[in-house]
């Protein structure tokens, strides 16, 4: 019987491959419209005159953030999210569950200060998923040169009630170039070029890397056997500006490892240096950190715009609505979060008539490897490692996402598929004069568009100026409500609404690649 099942699914993906090929082939030889003007510009009195986009982030930053996935703040944040877009009159507003994801995290106090040989308070911020000091603790630090397992030997019965340093003290340049950046043209042209070939895989460095994530798990284990009271470790950037992100497992059966700190560079420098003078540095640290196991599972936030001719057609428009947990999550991703909303909030509000339904998704656990927008694939798409379809997957024309920041959209990745750049092409045309001129055959990784392509539907990102986001704000304890461009993020969710109201208005769906081979 479970053969015979197996046997007809087969047969049933196969059908609909077939079918799919053929539809996307014609779909490819139709003409399609070219977006409304009156339409475009109802949208943009709409998007530039009533925006609530910054009221929104002001929400999910200031009240709501950091939004760490299964956190009480990005419980809390959702439930914000729910009302609001139930205010907005939307329709189907309502969480879907997905799991399990692991244990909840949140700092609820951390203070660190260097009081000999002088007072300094540290710029610092422990790692997510790692415990509290269990009150202040006031004690010594030391570098232990840990480079090799063979080092352990050498620092076993030393660490007992010491705050830990391991790394050694990196090269910070002086910084000449300014953090922020727009496109310009020559980039833009580059980018609408095919990717130039690549030079295969360094597997002796992929070795390294396999190797080095190896020996720190051992590391983390050593120090926390030993009895060290933390382990601080210089933050990737510089001036202030540290990438925080985990430290710890979200699996609540693993054992507990020693509390984590990242530590700003020109603070561990100093800590670093006085030590190699042979001067003994005392640091005084409280962190309060909690985790939370009632419940294991996550979710993603959905609310939709009905159809009308073809309302079990759909068009999806997402971003991720989870941050790490040091800023607030502002660049990444309450921006795209609320430049989703508000597209929905103009279609919706500008009372527009739309054939296929308009669905919003904002997802949880992206930072952890796209969890939230893979699971609501396999739930109701595809399963991605047997390629196995769902009536579904023959029934979405296309999802776009938006996920680089709070620079305005400069264009589009075709994510490999051509037979919508003449399509873009002319949906692009009313958005030329803001800045939007730029079709990209290439794919971009690393954000929620790929759950949908990998499974061969029609998955898309925007091509934005990068603005601060690499330099200062990506999962940085920079990234907050102060480094948002409000004029950019009103100009996205204009976009944004005419891509999605001319997709579910098209006559057809948008054509497909060829579905991935299993």
């Amino acid at each position: 019987m479970k053969s015979r099942k197996i046997l007809k699914a087969a047969k049933l993906t196969a059908v609909l491959a077939l079918a799919f090929t053929i539809a996307w082939a014609a779909a490819a030889q139709t003409d399609w419209l070219a977006p409304d003007p009156s339409v475009i510009s109802k949208f943009r009195d709409e998007g530039n005159e009533r925006s609530r986009i910054m009221e929104v982030m002001g929400y999910l930053t200031d009240v709501y953030g950091p939004r760490l996935t299964n956190s009480p703040y990005v419980r809390e944040a959702g439930e914000y999210v729910l009302k609001t877009l139930t205010a907005w009159g939307l329709a189907n507003v309502h969480e879907e569950t997905w799991g399990p994801f692991g244990r909840g995290w949140s700092n609820e106090s951390f203070e660190a200060s260097e009081i000999a040989p002088r007072h300094f308070p540290l710029i610092a911020y422990p790692k997510a998923w790692t415990p509290g000091t269990n009150g202040p603790v006031i004690a010594d630090a030391i570098y232990a040169k840990i480079e090799k397992e063979e080092d352990f030997s050498s620092y076993r019965g030393r660490l007992r009630g010491m705050f830990v340093l391991t790394a050694p003290m990196r090269m910070v340049d002086a910084q000449f170039d300014a953090p922020a950046h727009r496109l310009t043209d020559q980039e833009l042209a580059d980018l609408s070029q095919p990717r130039p070939p690549q030079p295969p895989s360094d597997k002796a460095a992929l070795d390294r890397q396999r190797k080095q994530q190896e020996f720190n798990s051992k590391l983390v284990r050593f120090l926390t056997d030993e009895g060290a009271v933390a382990w601080l470790e210089p933050a990737p950037h510089d001036g202030g500006t540290l990438t925080v992100m985990g430290g710890g497992s979200r699996d609540p059966k693993d054992p507990t490892v020693l509390p984590r700190v990242a530590v700003d560079i020109e603070h561990y420098g100093s800590i670093f240096r006085t030590l190699e003078k042979n001067i003994p540095v005392t640091l005084r640290i409280e962190i309060v950190n909690k985790f939370y196991d009632d419940n294991l599972d996550s979710f993603n936030i959905v609310a939709e715009i009905p159809g009308t001719d073809k309302v079990d057609e759909a068009v999806m428009l997402g971003a991720h609505f989870d941050s790490w947990a040091s800023g607030t999550g502002a660049t990444d991703n309450a921006a795209g979060s609320a430049v989703m909303m508000e597209a929905m909030r103009i279609l919706k509000a500008s009372n527009v008539k739309m054939r296929r339904t308009v669905r919003l998704a904002l997802w949880t656990g992206e930072e952890e490897g796209l969890l939230g927008s893979r699971a609501y694939v396999m739930q109701h798409f595809a399963d991605r490692n047997s390629m196995a379809l769902k009536p579904d997957h023959a029934k979405l024309s296309a999802y776009f996402n938006v996920d680089n920041g709070t620079g305005k959209i400069r264009g589009i990745y075709l994510q490999g598929n051509e037979a919508v750049r003449p399509i873009f092409e002319k949906w692009m045309e009313p958005f030329k004069s803001d800045g939007m001129a730029t079709v990209s055959v290439r794919g971009t990784g690393g954000t929620d568009h790929i759950s949908f392509d990998e499974v061969g539907l029609p998955g898309f990102q925007f091509i934005q100026d990068p603005i601060e986001y690499e330099t200062r704000t990506h999962h940085t304890n920079m990234d907050v409500y102060e480094r948002i461009q409000a004029a950019d993020l009103k100009q996205m969710a204009v976009i944004v609404a005419s891509f999605v109201y001319t997709t579910a208005n098209a006559d057809q769906l948008l054509p497909r690649k060829p579905l991935p081979k299993h």
